[in-house]
């Protein structure tokens, strides 16, 4: 997933660099950081999300998340990552996906 409208194409002709067939879903910001994260954050308030162990940046990040979109002064780019993952996964998919090799 890249997200169009902050280097898209340079993520995207990267990505294809390595794999032609990596599927590449591309998206664009219309909302702030902070709007886009609220259907995820219900996610997690009702246990629907879990994190594996390893992901203290992500989780750092997370608490130090706040209304202004930044963390700690800065772009929350893990947050950002995991608002868009979840939201494909969990809030837009139709159905279960299986990647074929």
């Amino acid at each position: 997933m890249v997200e169009t409208n902050q280097g898209g194409d340079l993520v995207k002709n990267l990505i294809r660099q390595i794999d032609l067939l990596l599927p590449v879903i591309e998206v664009r910001a219309t909302r702030g950081k902070w709007l886009r994260a609220e259907p995820v954050a219900a996610l997690y308030e009702r246990g629907l999300v879990q994190h594996v162990p390893g992901l203290t940046e992500l989780e750092d990040e997370m608490c130090a998340f706040g209304p202004d979109g930044l963390a700690d002064g800065h772009s929350p780019d893990r947050v950002d990552a995991l608002v868009w993952a979840l939201t494909e996964l969990m809030l837009r998919a139709k159905s279960p996906r299986v990647r074929s090799t």
